[in-house]
């Protein structure tokens, strides 16, 4: 990957095009790319909706948590300790926690989108969520997770997922999405929407829709004896409707006393994913969904995930629990009534 100085990061010779065609990028736009610099103008995806892409800003140093917030294994080390391989089934006073631990991260997520608007910086977006998740008594768990430096993820534009709260404006006509997880009473609860940034254009406003479209139809498969690819098979065929590409590289996750477990959940059908749901399991399903191609681009950052076109990007997240009768959303807001037979 290389910095190009009048648009996004490109990618190096060798590397898959910018494009999603799957061919190297000196095979493919490499040379339309060279002429467009040398002529003055913007190589690489074109972002549409007349916003510039979108580019690093700098990020401030970690937040500091109290020591009497208790944290997650990977806290100090930024290694997780703790195996994917646990169990799929949890016990009823798991389950108690949990169901805390998600509403705990829904009115973070409620208090820092109440936030949003043109002029403020991700950077304040992430001091506003830490200060909240202190408040509520947890630990931000994307803090140190791996090494990533920040309380939330903000993703604004076309970027996928991972973005990293910086010293950039939010501008009008922007969207952003905001993903929120807390570790409480040694659980997590994970969540985030996309939402427009003042005036936004029709285009985005449809995909924001049609995303959060996509979440519910992915929930509304799950019940007991289903599997895990009807999420999938669900998800696109709201997402086929307008021909938007459904992300492959990023998934859905068991989520618990472990932040990210078995089972894996794919947004697209895939037949091989055909764990039997059963009561008492959770997850999240968080589709991301774009206005053009379903493939990826990974900034030098190695958090940071774009669209290959410089197209736009929505998402949305619940913490699910699998019950007798259906599913119940451990992260809805409290003033709406649960969707699905619970």
């Amino acid at each position: 990957m290389y910095a190009n100085a009048s648009g996004p990061v490109l990618p190096g010779p060798n590397d898959p095009c910018w494009c999603g065609s799957g061919r190297k990028y000196k095979k493919c736009h490499q040379p339309k790319d060279r002429l467009a610099l040398l002529q003055g103008g913007t190589a690489g995806p074109q972002v549409a909706n007349g916003s510039a892409p979108v580019r690093p800003g700098v990020v401030s140093p970690m937040r500091q948590v109290p020591s009497h917030i208790v944290r997650p294994d990977y806290a100090e080390s930024g290694r997780p300790q703790s195996k994917r391989q646990q169990p799929l089934v949890k016990d009823a006073a798991t389950i108690a926690r949990m169901r805390k631990a998600a509403q705990a991260a829904r009115r973070v997520l409620n208090t820092t989108l109440a936030a949003v608007r043109p002029g403020i910086t991700t950077d304040e977006l992430d001091a506003i969520a830490h200060e909240t998740y202190l408040r509520e008594g947890g630990y931000p768990s994307t803090l140190n997770y791996h090494g990533y430096p920040k309380s939330i993820c903000t993703s604004v534009n076309e970027v996928i997922c991972h973005g990293i709260p910086d010293s950039r404006p939010l501008n009008d006509g922007d969207i952003v999405n905001v993903d929120v997880t807390i570790f409480l009473d040694g659980v997590h609860g994970d969540c985030s929407e996309t939402v427009p940034v003042g005036t936004v254009d029709a285009e985005s406003l449809a995909l924001i829709e049609a995303t959060r479209s996509c979440l519910m139809a992915g929930i509304g498969s799950v019940r007991p004896g289903s599997r895990i690819c009807d999420i999938g098979r669900a998800i696109e065929e709201v997402a086929a409707v307008s021909n938007y590409g459904v992300v492959r590289a990023f998934v859905g996750h068991g989520i618990g006393e472990v932040f990210h477990m078995d089972p894996q959940v794919p947004h697209y059908y895939d037949r091989n994913a055909s764990t039997v749901l059963q009561p008492g399991m959770t997850f999240t399903i968080e589709p991301m969904i774009n206005l053009g191609t379903w493939r990826h681009r990974s900034w030098p950052d190695n958090w940071t995930a774009v669209t290959a076109d410089g197209k736009r990007s929505a998402q949305f997240e619940h913490t699910l629990l699998v019950t007798e009768k259906g599913v119940e959303i451990l992260t809805l807001d409290p003033s709406l009534p649960q969707p699905f037979p619970h």
